[in-house]
């Protein structure tokens, strides 16, 4: 299963990076595009983030780096299931975005757009089985969870029979020397 891993993350990340340089390159083609949820972002983010606040090409450059970072990270398998949520939460505002089949009037282009939508929703569920990968390990949370539940038998069992055996032991000593010294 690693090979696989080592050959689909890659694949998966490749059109995020090459998007996100793209976008880092030429942010004003995607403002146009991206301007029905850049403006309610902008107006939601930039309460919390000022420089933000007045220039969607900012935000739209820093979606740009988020997706080239992540996908670079998801793409070397450095923190792969935090880069993969990551590009899942960049992908839905941008193929809400730039791919609005529903709003598009020519058969042929909303054809086009449709087909673009579901394919971003593919890349978005296959980013979500990414994300909740743990190589075959359980999660962090699991193992929290049942870390004093599920001690190490071995170690569980051999910490007190190693006290009794020591106890005995100098139990037997005690006894020994009290023997040999009476006599």
């Amino acid at each position: 299963m690693a090979v696989v891993r080592k050959l689909a993350r890659p694949l998966l990340a490749a059109p995020f990076v090459t998007g996100g340089l793209r976008t880092l390159r030429r942010p004003e083609a995607v403002v146009e595009v991206a301007q029905p949820i850049v403006q309610p972002v902008v107006r939601a983010v930039g309460k919390r983030v000022p420089a933000l606040a007045g220039d969607p090409l900012r935000l739209v450059r820093a979606t740009g780096a988020i997706q080239a970072a992540a996908g670079l990270l998801f793409a070397t398998g450095r923190a792969p299931r935090l880069a993969a949520l990551t590009l899942a939460a960049t992908l839905v505002p941008t193929s809400l975005a730039a791919h609005a089949f529903w709003t598009v009037e020519d058969p042929e282009e909303r054809a086009r757009q449709r087909a673009h939508f579901l394919t971003d929703l593919s890349a978005l569920g296959g980013l979500l089985i990414a994300a909740a990968d743990t190589h075959g390990k359980p999660s962090l949370a699991y193992r929290s969870r049942h870390a004093l539940d599920h001690r190490h038998p071995v170690r569980a069992v051999r910490r007190p029979v190693e006290a009794a055996a020591a106890r005995t032991a100098n139990h037997a000593k005690s006894v020994a020397a009290s023997l040999t010294g009476s006599r």
